[in-house]
């Protein structure tokens, strides 16, 4: 996860396509990129994390089960979830009639990295 402006953003995405295109590979990890630190910390609050770590660490059959796991509104729950979800950030496996969220990765990496004055206000949404 890191926060980049939209044109870095576009770039990167383009060097990637263009290295797929010369069928070279473009590495393995997958970034999510948010265009500032606000939106970072607005998809990433306290709940959210805890959020994720418990269904990282509880595996819940559902989303009514996450939604116990950490003590919250079911509603509440399946929104958060359904944004993270339009993120990458996990997905669902069904199971059955239950939607089973599940979290692909061990340790998410942030980086935030701090612009030069020159490019602070490219950093700005």
């Amino acid at each position: 996860m890191t926060v980049e402006c939209s044109k870095r953003f576009h770039d990167n995405v383009t060097d990637a396509i263009e290295t797929l295109a010369a069928n070279d590979s473009v590495g393995e990890s997958l970034t999510l990129s948010l265009t500032s630190y606000e939106e970072l910390l607005k998809t990433f609050t306290a709940t959210t994390l805890k959020l994720i770590e418990t269904i990282r660490q509880e595996e819940p059959t559902s989303m009514n089960e996450a939604a116990r796991a950490v003590d919250r509104d079911v509603k509440n729950v399946h929104e958060q979830l359904v944004r993270l979800e339009n993120l990458g950030v996990i997905y669902f496996a069904e199971e059955g009639q239950a939607k089973c969220p599940v979290v692909w990765f061990d340790e998410p990496v942030m980086r935030v990295p701090f612009a030069s004055e020159s490019n602070h206000a490219a950093a700005a949404p």
